[in-house]
């Protein structure tokens, strides 16, 4: 264990027991002793790195999760996401990535991936990426599903942050594996693993109970929240991605102007 992750983690502990949080963790008995496994999580909050690598610890077990390039890019927080082993992931160019993933899971190692790649706005699950599954094969390592629901009321995209004193309540709910063949169709195993982390969301969703009514923008619309529908959601994540997309052209168009 790196020094940086031996001090974050009991950081992240304190964290969370300031926050109140009520935490309860379903199929721990599936995590396994030794031996690698593809992570793959729900994306809710800024905080499900936290709370997926807390799904794991009762098995002494660290996880080395795929992030966005543009986390290590800042000073502090890069240099301690390279210390603590996690793997860098460039979106345009994501093939480093997924061999360094996989060499990790042929040494024995927990690789964590985040299916949908970006937090769903909806609270429901977007539509998956096949990295995951594609790894699977690749490594012999089965898929972990694990599920997490509530950390999204603490600090997620697009709303309040509430890092106070809130006493959050959160379910996590890891599922059991699935083993995948080397020569599995990988948008047929996605498809298998995004109806078993369904199933486990809702299982989560269940536990946890309703949120109360001034936390409604924070329930899915399916459970009568006020938070977009998937459908909803996926436009405004479209509108973002065009606008991030004309954003970095007027900045390349400013770059050749001034050359």
């Amino acid at each position: 264990m790196s020094l940086v992750y031996s001090a974050v983690i009991p950081l992240a502990r304190t964290l969370l027991a300031a926050q109140g949080a009520r935490i309860t963790v379903t199929g721990q008995e599936h995590v396994p002793v030794e031996g690698p496994a593809v992570i793959t999580a729900n994306h809710i909050s800024y905080l499900d790195y936290v709370y997926a690598g807390l799904a794991v610890r009762h098995r002494r077990r660290l996880v080395r999760f795929m992030a966005k390039k543009e986390l290590f890019d800042q000073p502090v927080l890069g240099a301690a996401l390279r210390d603590m082993g996690h793997i860098r992931v460039d979106r345009e160019a994501g093939a480093a990535a997924y061999q360094e993933a996989v060499k990790a899971l042929r040494e024995g190692e927990l690789v964590g991936v985040y299916p949908e790649a970006t937090i769903s706005r909806s609270w429901e699950l977007k539509t998956f990426k096949t990295g995951a599954a594609r790894m699977a094969a690749a490594s012999g390592a089965p898929l972990l599903p694990i599920v997490t629901w509530g950390p999204h009321t603490q600090w997620t995209k697009g709303l309040p942050k509430r890092m106070g004193r809130t006493n959050p309540r959160v379910a996590i709910h890891v599922g059991a594996p699935i083993p995948v063949a080397p020569d599995a169709d990988a948008q047929a195993t996605t498809d298998v693993l995004h109806a078993r982390m369904t199933e486990l969301l809702h299982a989560a969703q269940a536990e946890h109970g309703p949120m109360p009514p001034e936390l409604s923008a924070w329930e899915p619309a399916r459970l009568g929240g006020t938070a977009p529908t998937l459908e909803e959601a996926d436009a405004l994540d479209a509108a973002e991605r065009r606008e991030r997309r004309r954003r970095h052209l007027e900045k390349l168009k400013q770059q050749r102007e001034r050359g």
